[in-house]
């Protein structure tokens, strides 16, 4: 996308966060706004990119090696409790499960 230059971030992002939330019908999420649950991620528009390949993708969705995780991205906060900081994990676990 950065290099075809096809979306505009905000397009991008809107595409990946309230579209999908809207579609599940969770009222309260895919938005910065007062009263919504606090999920951002922080990242670098011109270094963010994955590590992921057909051949580690399952490690990657298991967690199991921790080489593959994004680049570019500083900080991750889930309900308001930051989960990566400076591209590292913290160990802090504020997510659910969500049911609708």
């Amino acid at each position: 996308m950065r290099e075809r230059g096809l979306l505009t971030w905000e397009d991008a992002i809107k595409k990946m966060t309230h579209n999908p939330a809207k579609t599940m019908g969770l009222k309260d999420r895919g938005l910065l706004k007062e009263g919504y649950w606090a999920d951002i991620v922080v990242f670098d528009p011109e270094t963010v990119s994955h590590k992921a390949n057909f051949h580690n993708c399952l490690e990657l969705s298991q967690g199991i090696n921790h080489d593959v995780y994004p680049v570019g991205v500083d900080y991750t906060i889930v309900n308001g409790t930051i989960v990566v900081e400076k591209g590292k994990l913290t160990g802090a676990r504020p997510g659910h499960v969500l049911r609708h």
